[in-house]
């Protein structure tokens, strides 16, 4: 039956049995598992990509479904982390392809190991600065990656190959000063994030197999409006990063993070250092201030108008906090102290 599973993708010449063969070989990082990263995910595995690691620091929510084509209402009843969510619907789908899930942030500290042993990162977050710090991840590394965006009804991709195309810096030299609007703003349709999502595994497969001739162009889709366009991306002789390979976002010195989530009404608060909680005994703690439902792979404690909702790698996600400055204390008075 094994001979079998990618026969239709072997007859197509371009690929052929070579192909597939290097397709088994390979090795992948997706960082994000929301509506874009599912999408990738779920190709990646069908098509043999040999080894496949799913990077994500959240969990399964209800209106994660609209979009989000791995997980179903189980899945947001329990709460599950989307990347364990992830892989276990997937191992159902290829039992042959070498399946792992992360459940962490990725950060300066950790994402050199997150992309150890892979061949190429795909990008299936929801932030400009994760992205900047993947591009000087990949950068300083010499791994492709794949830039992959969709918001409301527009999405953007394309790969990054380091030392033959611009890299993102390029193409946007320093974070914008203002907020950039996203989904939980101006949401976002079901059909661009697998457009985008399908995009980023096509370019995925022909990277893996040889196929892909690098070149400077962005795809730009508009599915509201029937837009279609490639725009031109020069690469900077001086770039800080590709040219002169400078890595702010990679060396930066970690601090506790506070960040508003994408597509939610809440603020996740990242420690400084990688921290490991025991879970039951912070429920036990915590029962004596609120309502403790401990699911395994994560706590939440709801007291007042306040819900924290707590990983094993000492992350929380804090809803109904004002703004950053007030999830940090939040989360000093109830997980740190």
């Amino acid at each position: 039956m094994e001979d079998n599973r990618y026969s239709r993708q072997v007859l197509f010449e371009p690929l052929g049995e070579e192909g597939q063969q290097r397709l088994g070989t390979s090795s992948v990082a997706i960082i994000g598992c929301g509506a874009l990263g599912t999408v990738i995910a779920n190709c990646l595995a069908r098509s043999g990509v040999g080894k496949i690691k799913v990077v994500d620091r959240d969990f399964v929510e209800l209106d994660n479904l609209q979009r989000q084509v791995l997980f179903d209402e189980e899945d947001a009843r329990r709460m599950l982390p989307k990347a364990l969510a992830a892989v276990k619907h997937l191992e159902a789908v290829n039992s042959s392809v070498r399946l792992s899930a992360e459940v962490c942030d990725v950060s300066s500290r950790n994402i050199e190991s997150v992309m150890a042993v892979c061949d190429l990162v795909l990008d299936a977050t929801d932030n400009l600065e994760t992205r900047l710090l993947i591009n000087d991840a990949c950068v300083k590394a010499g791994i492709p990656w794949i830039h992959g965006t969709a918001v409301g009804s527009i999405g953007m991709e394309m790969p990054f190959i380091p030392g033959k195309t611009a890299c993102f810096r390029c193409y946007l030299p320093e974070l914008p000063p203002d907020r950039v609007p996203g989904c939980d703003v101006i949401g976002v349709l079901n059909p661009i994030t697998g457009i985008v999502g399908c995009l980023q595994s096509s370019h995925a497969i022909q990277v893996l197999t040889g196929n892909y001739s690098p070149r400077n162009e962005m795809i730009y889709i508009d599915i509201w409006q029937d837009e279609f366009l490639e725009i031109d991306i020069e690469r900077v002789p001086d770039c800080p990063c590709c040219g002169q390979r400078s890595f702010p976002y990679l060396d930066r010195k970690q601090q506790t993070i506070a960040v508003a989530m994408c597509g939610r009404d809440a603020i996740q608060v990242t420690p400084p250092t990688d921290r490991e909680i025991d879970l039951e005994e912070l429920g036990r703690d915590l029962s004596r201030a609120g309502k403790v439902e401990d699911k395994g792979f994560l706590l939440t404690f709801k007291t007042g108008e306040f819900e924290l909702i707590v990983f094993p790698d000492g992350r929380a996600i804090i809803k109904g906090a004002r703004d950053a400055a007030h999830a940090r204390s939040l989360y000093s008075r109830f997980i740190s102290a």
